[in-house]
């Protein structure tokens, strides 16, 4: 059933900072009246929220206490919102806005709000994209953004039901519709037309051979019957090196065996291309912001800690 707060007024910006990272928020209307509702999928939290008029900040004190880099995807299900990053968006029922935690940010809620936000850690979306503008606006009408629109109000009702592989799927499949739609409208980068597709091959090529060792530029440009150079101009295109992509599929990889399995973490290390378990905890701690050990007690407790960052939960609020 997810995580349920609420409140009528003076915890509001405990419980905005505890769900949706760190806000300086104003209550704009007497009375006032809210309720959020959290759901898990994986290492990306789902939010609900319903709110009267308010407005909120994030400057360079709520970004420093922030624990962790996260893309956000605000999505406006009701009402009259204005959000500003690099620009201001007016969003309309339907329209959608990605912000980046690591730049200042302001919103105001101008009539009685009904929204939902997905929080990504950054170390997640890297494992799809290796880069993601501040302040994108989705167009609420696009193909695209209506198919993940639709997506997630199917998973917010099944979630509860899904089993931990299901979620681990639903996790995978929720981040390839956002940058699907973010592609859609133009906004992920790309070298050439003829080169997504070049790119989707190489991708499945490298998620084939993963267990294998066999994962390497040369072996790559030889499967693709392309030059090494032309599979580099591929992979830098949107700003990632192989080298850096097959880490994190192969970090990615382990990440979900932590949670699926009991499987030893050097055992776990050692299959997914890590021939030193110490090193294997560094890189997972420095991607992921948790060692695999901390990872796994996480991902099995009731109320998981992201990969890449913590969100709590607001000791104030009343919870269902």
């Amino acid at each position: 059933m997810g995580e349920f707060w609420a409140t009528t007024g003076p915890d509001w910006q405990e419980i905005l900072s505890a769900t949706h990272l760190d806000w300086t928020v104003r209550v704009d209307h007497e009375p006032f009246e809210a309720w959020v509702r959290r759901w898990w999928i994986d290492d990306l939290a789902l939010v609900d929220c319903q709110c009267s008029p308010c407005s909120g900040t994030r400057r360079r004190r709520q970004i420093a206490a922030t624990d962790g880099e996260f893309v956000v995807v605000l999505v406006n299900r009701g009402g009259r919102e204005t959000v500003e990053q690099d620009g201001e968006a007016a969003l309309a029922p339907g329209d959608a806005v990605v912000w980046d935690s690591t730049r200042p940010a302001r919103f105001a809620v101008h009539e009685p709000l009904t929204k939902r936000s997905l929080l990504i850690p950054r170390a997640a979306l890297a494992e799809v994209h290796g880069r993601v503008p501040a302040s994108t606006v989705l167009d609420g009408r696009a193909p695209a953004t209506r198919l993940l629109l639709s997506y997630l109000d199917t998973l917010s009702a099944t979630l509860p039901a899904l089993g931990p592989s299901a979620v681990a799927a639903a996790r995978n499949a929720t981040l390839e519709l956002l940058v699907g739609a973010m592609r859609a409208d133009g906004d992920v980068p790309s070298s050439s037309t003829a080169q997504p597709a070049l790119r989707a091959a190489m991708d499945r090529y490298i998620e084939r051979h993963l267990l294998g060792g066999a994962v390497s530029v040369n072996a790559i440009a030889a499967a693709h019957g392309v030059s090494v150079r032309t599979v580099n101009r591929v992979f830098n295109a949107t700003g990632q090196t192989v080298g850096e992509v097959i880490r994190v599929r192969r970090l990615a990889r382990a990440r979900e065996e932590l949670a699926d399995s009991d499987r030893p973490v050097s055992a776990i290390a050692h299959r997914w291309g890590f021939a030193d378990p110490s090193h294997f905890t560094r890189s997972f701690k420095a991607h992921y912001g948790a060692s695999p050990t901390a990872y796994r007690r996480a991902a099995r407790s009731v109320a998981p800690v992201p990969a890449g960052g913590a969100l709590v939960q607001a000791g104030g609020a009343r919870r269902a």
